[in-house]
C-alpha cells in the first residue's frame, strides 16, 4: 500500500512502492486521504444552516473528482513503470495518517513519502504522515525521501542491532529484502559511551559484538546468499544510522512505538533516523508486520 502524494512532481515513494511490489509479486494499492473541510468557519463567513448543508456537498463533490484525477494519474504511473503490475485505488475522507494506518491493516508493507520536515513540523503539523503511521501501522512502513535517493555500490541495506525483539524483526526483514535485491547487509551496533559509562571501551566492545553475533547467527544461517558486514561503533545511534544511510539501499530499523496518546511517537532512534536519514528508512515493529 502506498499513500499518493496529490502533487505530481512528488512520485519518489509511488515509484519504490511500484518496484517493490512487483519485486515481492504483491498487488500494489494506491490510497489517497482527501481531508476533511472547515465548511468556511475559519473564514469569518455566516451561512445559514442549508448554506453549510450546499457548501459541504460541493466541497466533497470537487474533493471526490480531485481524488479520482490523482489516483488515476498515479495509477497511469505505475504501470508505466512495472506494466505487469496489478494496481487498485482507494480513496477516503480523514487525516492521511489515520487514513493509511485504516489501509495498512491488511498490508505486507505501507509506504509514505517524505520531505523532511522539521520536528516542530513533524510533531505538531498536520502534514506530518511518516511519524504516527510508523508508530501505529501493524506492518512495516517505509519513509521514502524526496528526491529520489540513488544508493552506490556495491548495493547494501543498513539495519540497527541492539538485542532487543523489535532488533530481532528488523533483522529477518533487512535480510529478506537483502536477498530480493541480491544485496550485501551491513549490520551496526552503536555504543554510546555516557549510557555505558560503567563499561570499559573493551568491555563495551565485547558486549556489542556479542550481541552482533547472538542477533545475526539464525538470520544469517537462513539467508546464507546474503553477504552480512558486522560492526560495533562508537557515537550516537541515530548520527551513526545517518551517516551510514548516505549511500545505502535501505535502512532498517525496530519501532518502539507506545499504546495511547504517547504513541504518537516512536522510540528516540527510530523518529531520530526518520528526520535525518538520506535513503528509505524502513520501520518494522517488533511483531514483524506479517499481513495474513
Amino acid at each position: 500500500m502506498v499513500g499518493v502524494d496529490p502533487d505530481p512532481s512528488r512520485r519518489s515513494a509511488l515509484a519504490w512502492a511500484a518496484d517493490e511490489a512487483d519485486r515481492r509479486g504483491l498487488p500494489l494499492r494506491l490510497v489517497h486521504a482527501r481531508g476533511m473541510t472547515t465548511s468556511g468557519y475559519w473564514s469569518g463567513e455566516f451561512r445559514t444552516g442549508r448554506e453549510q448543508w450546499e457548501f459541504r456537498e460541493g466541497w466533497e463533490e470537487a474533493a471526490r473528482d480531485a481524488g479520482e484525477r490523482v489516483l488515476e494519474d498515479a495509477a497511469a504511473f505505475a504501470r508505466r513503470r512495472r506494466p505487469r503490475l496489478e494496481v487498485s485505488r482507494r480513496s477516503a475522507d480523514g487525516h492521511p495518517a489515520w487514513v493509511l494506518r485504516e489501509q495498512a491493516r491488511d498490508a505486507a508493507m505501507a509506504v509514505v513519502g517524505s520531505r523532511h520536515l522539521s520536528r516542530t513540523e513533524e510533531l505538531l503539523g498536520s502534514a506530518s504522515v511518516s511519524l504516527p503511521l510508523a508508530a501505529h501501522a501493524p506492518c512495516p512502513v517505509a519513509v521514502v525521501p524526496e528526491p529520489e535517493h540513488t544508493a552506490r555500490q556495491p548495493a547494501h541495506f543498513v539495519v540497527g542491532v541492539d538485542g532487543s525483539p523489535d532488533s530481532a524483526a528488523a533483522i529477518d526483514f533487512a535480510f529478506e529484502a537483502a536477498a530480493l535485491r541480491g544485496a550485501e547487509l551491513r549490520a551496526l551496533c552503536v555504543w554510546r559511551p555516557p549510557l555505558l559509562g560503567a563499561l570499559s571501551r573493551e568491555a563495551a566492545e565485547q558486549e556489542g559484538r556479542r550481541v552482533l553475533s547472538e542477533s545475526l547467527d539464525g538470520p544469517a544461517a537462513a539467508r546464507p546468499e546474503v553477504e552480512v558486514r558486522q560492526e560495533f561503533v562508537r557515537g550516537h545511534p541515530v548520527q551513526v544510522l545517518a551517516e551510514a544511510s548516505a549511500h545505502a539501499l535501505g535502512l532498517v530499523v525496530g519501532s518502539r512505538g507506545r499504546g495511547g496518546f504517547a504513541g504518537m511517537l516512536l522510540g528516540s532512534v527510530s523518529q531520530g533516523v526518520l528526520r535525518h536519514a538520506r535513503c528509505p528508512v524502513l520501520v518494522v515493529p517488533a511483531s514483524g508486520g506479517r499481513a495474513a
